[in-house]
């Protein structure tokens, strides 16, 4: 057996007003808020996290936010602190994932502060890494996979590192259809087991939590849950349909 529970989390990104969140949460309650055999997270838009909180009510389904600023508070206009979220029940935080990055151009650095400051306010980041179709094509994945990683996780002491979730996604395979192969997916997720291992010891390691996040759908999802270092998925738009997502974490049970 595992020492780590599957986790399948859905990042709605710009997407559900807070009504539509709102139905959207009622479903995946009513499909997959009673078990306990995998770990289940959703992360609607700011805009929803109050309304989907409040429906999320009773059941083991978690909230999660898909951003934060570093401060507590402050001259940030448009910028939300782990306080505030942690007013509204949210317990998990994606931080550094690829659309920030390019996007808005979220440094290593900036992207380490939000993770210390969510572990401060007792939040779980989830970390992601990962690398653009032109990294990978000149050979540089595990490079760029080592620098995001390394940098991320600076300053967070062992104590705390298996409150993070750790969130590979090749940025070539997010929203395009592609998906790596699961041979090239368990590669890269053992890499980054073998760095967790450097970083904070083995008996840590094998207790962080390492998520796919390019292109999850029920129709791959078995075969790369079966493989030994994936752990779950951060499911993009599989997340926007109740049974789509509801069928990944049917497909994490099934996993033993």
């Amino acid at each position: 057996m595992s020492l780590r529970k599957k986790l399948i989390a859905g990042n709605w990104k710009m997407n559900k007003t807070a009504a539509d969140g709102v139905a959207l949460v009622a479903d995946i309650v009513a499909a997959a808020g009673k078990q306990n055999d995998v770990e289940v997270v959703v992360c609607p838009p700011f805009t929803g996290l109050e309304s989907a909180a409040a429906k999320l009510e009773g059941s083991t389904v978690k909230l999660g936010a898909q951003n934060m600023h570093p401060e507590a508070s402050g001259a940030y206009t448009g910028e939300i602190s782990a306080g505030m979220l942690r007013a509204l029940f949210v317990s998990h935080v994606i931080l550094g994932h690829s659309e920030r990055r390019s996007y808005f151009h979220e440094s290593d650095a900036f992207i380490n502060q939000k993770v210390l400051a969510a572990l401060k306010a007792q939040l779980k980041p989830i970390l992601c890494v990962g690398e653009t179709l032109a990294e990978r094509e000149s050979g540089s994945t595990l490079k760029v996979v080592q620098t995001q990683l390394e940098a991320g996780l600076e300053g967070v002491s062992k104590d705390l590192a298996t409150n993070v979730v750790i969130a590979y996604e090749p940025v070539w395979a997010i929203g395009t259809g592609k998906v790596a192969s699961t041979e090239q997916a368990q590669e890269v997720h053992a890499f980054i087991r073998s760095l967790l291992v450097k970083l904070f010891g083995d008996a840590i390691a094998q207790k962080v939590r390492i998520l796919y996040g390019g292109s999850m759908k029920p129709a791959n999802a078995p075969e790369l849950l079966a493989q030994k270092d994936i752990d779950g998925g951060l499911i993009g738009g599989a997340s926007l349909e109740a049974r789509s997502f509801v069928e990944l974490v049917t497909a994490a049970i099934a996993i033993k």
